[in-house]
Order: C-alpha cells, then sequence, then structure tokens
C-alpha cells in the first residue's frame, strides 16, 4: 500500500489558547457532576441524584460539543469570540453551583443560566449566517440553529413543569439537541469543517476527564505500602493507564483525522464516551468504599466499562481507509465483553479478583485496538486498499 501524502495548509486550524482557557471551567464542573452520586440510600445512590447526574453530565457535554464545533467551523480567535465564550464561562459557573445534591433548590438557575448559553452559541451562527452563500454552509448552519434554539426552548419549558408537576423533563431537551443535531445538520459533509482540529479537541476533553479519573485514584494510595493497599493501587493505576492506551491508539493509530466528514457523529459518539469515563471513575471510588452495596456498585462498573467500549468501537467509523472493511476485530471484542460480564457477576464478592478482571478486560481491548490498527489484525489485504 502506498503511502499516503499529507499536506499541511499553512493556514491550518490549532488549538488555540482561548479554546483550553474555557475547557478548564469543564474540568471543574466534572467534579460537581461525579460529586452527585456519593450521597448513599440505602447503599447505593438514589434515583433522584442519578437523573440529576445523568442529566448534568450529559447537558455539561452538548454544551462544550456545540461550542467547540462553532469554534471549528467559525472561530477566528478575534474579539467576538472572546467575549461569547468568557459569557459561556461566566455562565457555566451558575450551571456548576447549581449540579449538587439539593439541585431541586438550584433548579431554576441551573435550567436559565443552561438556556442563556445555548442561545448565545445560537446567535453565534444567526451572525455567521449572511456570511455564508454555499447551500452546505447554509443548511448546516440553519440545521444547528434550529438545534441550538430548540433545545433553549425545552430547557426554558422544563422549569414551569417541574414547579408545578415536580417532573424533571430536562432529558427531553438533551435528546431534542442531539436528535435535531444529527438530523437537521449532520447529513452533510461540510468542507467547512477541519476534522483534523475538531478530533484534537475532543480528544483534549478526553485527557481533561483522565485528570478527574486520576485525582479519584489518589484515594487508592492513603495505606501507604499494605499489601492490600499496594494491590489495589497498582491495580487502579493499571485501568487508568490501560483506558488511556485505548484511547491513544484509537486516536494516533486509527482514526482517519484527514477525512472528509461533517464530524456531527464522531462528536455525538464522544458525547457518550465521556460519560462512560465519568461513570467509571465513580465506579473506581465505589469499588474500595464498603458502604456501598455489591451487586449495584458491580453492575454500575460492568455497565460504565461497556458504556466506554462500546463508544470506543463506535469511533472505527472513522478508521483509517484501509482498516474499514476488517471485521476480525467484531468477534472477540463481543466474546471478551460478555465474558467480562459473566465473570465480573459471578466474583461479585471477591473484590481482589474484580479488580483483577477489569484490569485483563481493559488491556485485552488494548490490545485488540492495537491488532486492528496494524496490517496483521486487519483483514484487508493490499489490493483491496488498493
Amino acid at each position: 500500500m502506498k503511502a499516503r501524502n499529507v499536506i499541511r495548509s499553512e493556514d491550518e486550524k490549532k488549538v488555540e489558547y482561548l479554546e483550553l482557557i474555557y475547557d478548564l471551567i469543564f474540568v471543574y464542573i466534572i467534579g460537581h457532576n461525579n460529586a452527585l452520586l456519593h450521597n448513599l440510600e440505602n447503599g447505593f445512590f438514589g434515583g433522584g441524584a442519578f437523573l440529576a447526574y445523568v442529566i448534568s453530565s450529559l447537558a455539561i457535554i452538548q454544551i462544550w460539543t456545540f461550542s467547540t464545533y462553532y469554534t471549528n467551523m467559525y472561530g477566528k480567535n478575534g474579539v467576538r469570540d472572546h467575549i461569547f465564550m468568557f459569557v459561556n464561562m461566566y455562565l457555566l459557573y451558575y450551571i456548576a453551583r447549581g449540579t449538587r445534591i439539593d439541585w431541586e433548590n438550584f433548579h431554576s438557575q441551573y435550567h436559565i443560566a443552561w438556556a442563556l448559553i445555548l442561545i448565545n452559541i445560537g446567535v453565534q451562527y444567526a451572525i455567521e449566517l449572511k456570511n455564508h452563500e454555499t447551500d452546505n454552509a447554509v443548511k448546516t448552519i440553519q440545521g444547528l440553529m434550529a438545534a441550538l434554539f430548540g433545545e433553549a426552548f425545552f430547557v426554558i419549558l422544563a422549569i414551569p413543569v417541574f414547579k408545578l408537576t415536580g417532573v424533571q423533563t430536562s432529558w427531553l431537551a438533551i435528546a431534542y439537541g442531539v436528535a435535531a443535531t444529527l438530523l437537521l445538520a449532520g447529513g452533510t459533509k461540510s468542507t467547512q469543517v477541519d476534522f483534523m482540529h475538531l478530533s484534537e479537541r475532543a480528544m483534549l476533553y478526553v485527557v481533561f476527564t483522565f485528570g478527574e479519573m486520576i485525582i479519584a485514584a489518589a484515594a487508592y494510595f492513603e495505606d501507604s505500602f499494605a499489601p492490600s493497599s499496594v494491590y489495589f493501587s497498582l491495580m487502579c493505576f493499571m485501568i487508568i493507564a490501560g483506558l488511556f492506551l485505548c484511547y491513544e491508539i484509537l486516536y494516533n493509530r486509527i482514526t482517519d483525522r484527514e477525512m472528509t466528514t461533517s464530524g456531527m457523529g464522531y462528536m455525538m459518539i464522544h458525547i457518550l464516551l465521556i460519560f462512560g469515563m465519568n461513570n467509571i471513575t465513580t465506579s473506581l471510588e465505589f469499588m474500595r468504599d464498603e458502604n456501598v452495596s455489591l451487586m449495584p456498585k458491580t453492575v454500575f462498573l460492568i455497565a460504565s466499562f461497556l458504556i466506554l467500549f462500546v463508544s470506543m468501537f463506535l469511533l472505527l467509523i472513522y478508521a483509517k481507509p484501509q482498516m474499514k472493511k476488517c471485521r476480525r476485530f467484531l468477534i472477540p471484542a463481543i466474546i471478551s465483553s460478555m465474558l467480562f460480564v459473566l465473570l465480573m457477576l459471578l466474583f461479585r464478592d471477591m473484590m481482589y479478583v474484580n479488580i483483577a478482571l477489569s484490569v485483563a478486560y481493559v488491556y485485552g481491548v488494548a490490545l485488540m485496538l492495537y491488532r486492528f490498527s496494524t496490517r496483521e489484525g486487519c483483514c484487508v489485504s493490499e489490493k483491496q486498499v488498493r
């Protein structure tokens, strides 16, 4: 197979300092989101806390996705970009402070800030609409405006509904935002999207999420060099390192960062992937906590790993051309996942075994991803690629 010629444009989009500063507020919010699940009721977190956690996590990741997509397509790192981004950072503080176990008392504050952020981003697209005349650009911008303003409407509507009935309908706003983005704006392969920049921004958010996971793992190192402490701290560290390797292989060796794509699906999959990472962070904290019931925390850990790895497998859609038709990866991945679930449930009473199984599963996936990224692990021959 002939090597691909990589041509770097002089005006290739780079990740700006402003974008990194903007991301720091999301790092702060990640900690608040994960803390929602540490209020135990009868050995596990309650349904209300979990609903608040899911909505808060997805809402925040979605806001970041909307912001990043705009910056990728139209951001110029100018005065206007700074003003709009700083306004969003200010409003995100209200969301962060409203992300707490007694979230009902901050419901209006949270949703007003959330809606204003969506409107803020939507206005940016509205300003850009008059500057672009190509069909693809117009359709993409109009679709994103419909998604942002429509979601903002559902977010505002959730306030009176909650006050009058006590029913939380914020999830409808998130569902509408995802569906509208994919259906109204995700069908066009807009040449305005710099997929190399977009994928790099997603990678940086993943790295920030790993940062929260690393902080959570520090609790495993509290008991000095006691044998049990060394074992569990080593296993926990290996899990985190293995997950990092999985994403590193996916990002550096598999993803075709030069492909022409709208990038919508890539960003949406990352919403699910980052949500799975947040769940794993909490699961690792639960694993060493004897106050958390065994069966619920085991199921939660299993589900967290599956959400993360299913997301990674979905990202193989964006693999390099020579890897796209490879199918050898799927059957081992499914079998190993089923075996992981079975063994985790079988040995749920034995945390020593449980955490070792988690390590084995993570590195098994890493190995499969690595083999997928090589010619030996791919069933596509050179003739097929050509």
